[in-house]
């Protein structure tokens, strides 16, 4: 095994203590000192860089079965990271390699060789493997592409539009040839953004009035394709807005994760009957297919600036709790990143 010297004895890391009811509390969760651990047979040593923290993560604090094992109690949680190899005991991977893993909400972690993805620092930062060239990216590449089978000329509307994913969703629909881009957002800068660095036709602040009302004020003629990351009166709007063999493609619903009770659904779904309209609910996990072709296409438009994204960097391994309840409230403008 080859490794770097003086390294740490303990590790940090965050425990889920209790599941939540409704909204996260700090005494969920727990920051804890770990004995460092070791790379068995076939295994490398990172040391975490930048760890995600996403609206999904929600879901696993919870025992509720679902597409994702839930978050075990007393043990280190698990998502997105990108970090440098500092002990390897594989083959194929060297220490001084920068790899993508998803052993996050820790400061090092011990990763299969087989489940660590080698990155180029100088291809792009190492933060953008965790957004826009990473699993973010791939959610919307799929999500309006291959489960919303956007066309060109369609009118596209994004809720959580200044999100990780909604901005870039907006972006790629309007480099292959929407007709008419809408986003909505919770903040009147992020409808600015939306409108002024994403090149979105139009957008609105949801808190400004009725989301149905708004929505078809800026979308006059309907909407084609409909890419919803918040569900609730988004879902509702967008159903009331559908054209005729209108799609529209669930990825999250962040105005419902903290419910206590369930939420009403819409009212209208019968509309879908006069539109021949389509939902259908999607998983990033059901498309790494597309890797390949989304790398090739996307990191170009990254590299030239066609396609822009924005990171909220939150410091410290000791904030990375409240860089996730600051997903949770919509306080980031793109993707929500922890640099360790």
């Amino acid at each position: 095994m080859t490794d770097s010297p003086s390294l740490p004895a303990v590790n940090r890391e965050w425990h889920l203590d209790s599941r939540p009811v409704g909204w996260p509390k700090p005494e969920d969760f727990s920051l804890v000192e770990a004995e460092l651990p070791t790379p068995g047979d076939g295994q490398v040593l990172v040391r975490n860089l930048y760890v995600s923290v996403d609206p999904y993560m929600r879901g696993r604090m919870s025992a509720a079965k679902s597409y994702v094992a839930p978050y075990e109690l007393g043990k280190a949680m698990q998502g997105g990271a990108v970090g440098e190899v500092v002990a390897s005991n594989a083959d194929g991977i060297a220490v001084g390699d920068h790899v993508v893993h998803f052993f996050g909400w820790r400061e090092y972690a011990a990763v299969d060789a087989k489940n660590a993805v080698k990155v180029d620092p100088e291809a792009a930062p190492l933060s953008t493997y965790l957004g826009v060239l990473g699993m973010t990216g791939l959610t919307a590449y799929a999500g309006l592409l291959r489960t919303a089978s956007f066309k060109e000329g369609d009118s596209v509307f994004v809720s959580g539009a200044a999100g990780a994913v909604g901005s870039q969703v907006g972006q790629i629909a309007k480099l292959k040839g929407a007709s008419r881009v809408i986003g909505s957002a919770g903040s009147d800068e992020k409808v600015k953004l939306l409108l002024d660095e994403y090149g979105f036709d139009a957008a609105f602040n949801y808190k400004d009035g009725p989301v149905s009302e708004q929505l078809r004020a800026a979308a006059p003629d309907g909407v084609d394709v409909y890419f919803d990351n918040v569900g609730g009166d988004h879902l509702e709007a967008a159903i009331g807005s559908l054209n005729r063999d209108g799609r529209i493609a669930i990825c999250g619903a962040i105005s419902v994760y903290n419910n206590t009770e369930p939420a009403p659904g819409p009212k209208n779904l019968a509309r879908l009957i006069q539109t021949r309209g389509r939902i259908e609910g999607f998983l990033v996990g059901d498309h790494y297919d597309l890797q390949p072709q989304f790398v090739q296409e996307v990191g170009p438009w990254v590299r030239s600036g066609e396609l822009k994204y924005r990171e909220t960097v939150v410091e410290g391994i000791e904030n990375n709790l409240e860089a996730f309840l600051g997903v949770l409230r919509g306080d980031n403008t793109g993707k929500m990143i922890v640099k360790l």
